[in-house]
């Protein structure tokens, strides 16, 4: 699944960098910046 711009971004678990899981559920109600970066060592 592709995201536009302006799409909602979906529900997602990751690790942050002390090791705890998040999820974006975690942050219900304020406003959040999604930073995503190409794969590492690819163009763009």
């Amino acid at each position: 699944m592709r995201l536009q711009p302006g799409d909602p971004a979906p529900d997602f678990r990751l690790l942050n960098q002390e090791g705890e899981e998040v999820s974006l559920e975690d942050f219900a109600g304020r406003r959040v910046a999604l930073f995503f970066y190409p794969k590492a060592l690819t163009p763009g």
